[in-house]
């Protein structure tokens, strides 16, 4: 590694990596996977859309097994695709349809940037105003956290006037994990479409998407999915909105005076995609979101990280998580907890304690300047980050950290 600071270590040492919440490592595999894709470019050009293990044209469906296992669905309710941000964009196309009396999206209150210009311009696209139509939950005063019951309690007191409700599956800066259950349950009790940014989540947290009856989601894959800077994202489109009935309800969904508003060659049914006819033929499900061929190179990237959850099996990733994120905060507390004397410096965790309300990550405060424990650590090799003001974020997952790295 470089280091931009006077280090204790060299180039040549191991770091510890607590930054899987950032971008995760690259598997052993994926270099062999990447290499495939060329060669088959190489040697077979455009039969390459047809050949080998990974055909560029239809390669995004390896990846279903090892995505629909992670959120918990079905194959044909996931699919890897574009970016984050746009497939928020394609399919709030769909599920924000505003009208008089039901216009607001409900968000957290400082949500991911990208989270909340999506929003804002999706709201701004159907002629609304933005600080009439965003409501934003928020944690109580002096309080870091988020209280599902407040976020209920919103639900039910303007849930009539709320047209889509869209939150993270993992707060990017605490560590939080939503009670997703909970939170769609009481969005469709009024009446409200819900969706999540599992950006932080999806790898990290055990989901079961289709049995709490999510409506959609998207996400990255490049944290704890470990694809690879830039990597291509996924979305998830409950079973309910399949085939016929999902054809006829994104019909009048997405018809604005007669014109589709999005829509591209590739989420056009595979059976009849290359007859060139310009009659679109919806492909089922969250297949019909798709624009593009799919990149290769991106996909098999992912393909090589979902083999190893795949093979590490998710009960064993869960229990290790347990484990390893619980030795973190019980040494934290061991050696930083308040003191008797307010020389020792201590150390404050933000992340939730218990196992349900969090994943890997803990985020942390010190009772002195961050950045100088900051400037500290890296020059012991250690990889994290920081959020402003004061929050470091320290992530040991369980695919790749170990109980050494911990301690």
């Amino acid at each position: 590694l470089s280091f931009t600071v006077d280090c204790d270590v060299t180039k040549d040492d191991d770091c510890v990596y607590f930054c899987g919440h950032s971008l995760g490592l690259q598997p052993k595999s994926t270099e062999s996977h990447v290499q495939q894709v060329l060669e088959n470019w190489k040697q077979n050009a455009d039969e390459s859309r047809f050949l080998t293990s990974y055909p560029s044209a239809f390669c995004d469906k390896q990846a279903k097994k090892g995505l629909s296992e992670l959120v918990g669905c079905s194959e044909n309710e996931v699919v890897a695709m574009n970016s984050l941000t746009t497939n928020l964009h394609l399919l709030m196309t769909s599920f924000y349809q505003p009208t008089k009396d039901r216009y607001k999206i409900l968000i957290e209150q400082n949500a991911f940037p990208s989270d909340y210009y999506v929003v804002a311009s999706q709201i701004r696209l159907a002629g609304y105003d933005e600080d009439e139509s965003l409501i934003l939950v928020k944690p109580r005063q002096n309080e870091k956290l988020f209280r599902m019951d407040d976020i209920i309690e919103v639900i039910e007191k303007d849930g009539d006037s709320i047209a889509l409700i869209l939150l993270p599956g993992v707060y990017f800066i605490t560590g939080q994990a939503f009670d997703m259950k909970a939170i769609t349950e009481a969005g469709h009790k009024k009446g409200c479409y819900v969706g999540y940014d599992l950006a932080h989540a999806v790898g990290n947290i055990e989901l079961h998407l289709h049995e709490w009856g999510v409506d959609f989601a998207c996400w990255c894959t490049y944290k704890y999915l470990n694809s690879g800077p830039g990597g291509i994202g996924a979305a998830f489109l409950h079973r309910r909105f399949d085939n016929t009935k999902m054809n006829k309800l994104l019909g009048s969904f997405r018809l604005v005076g007669g014109t589709q508003l999005v829509s591209g060659w590739w989420g056009h049914k595979e059976s009849t995609r290359l007859e060139m006819t310009s009659d679109f033929d919806f492909a089922p499900g969250i297949d019909s979101y798709r624009l593009s061929n799919p990149p290769a190179l991106l996909v098999v990237c992912l393909i090589a990280s979902l083999n190893e959850f795949l093979e590490a099996g998710g009960r064993r990733l869960r229990e290790k998580r347990f484990l390893l994120t619980g030795y973190l905060d019980y040494l934290l507390k061991h050696h930083f907890s308040e003191p008797s004397n307010t020389s020792k410096v201590t150390v404050d965790i933000v992340t939730p304690l218990k196992f349900a309300e969090r994943g890997c990550q803990l985020s942390i405060r010190f009772s002195c300047p961050v950045h100088k424990v900051s400037e500290e650590l890296r020059k012991r090799g250690m990889i994290f980050d920081i959020r402003k003001p004061d929050v470091m974020r320290l992530t040991p997952v369980p695919l790749y950290n170990s109980f050494y790295d911990v301690y």
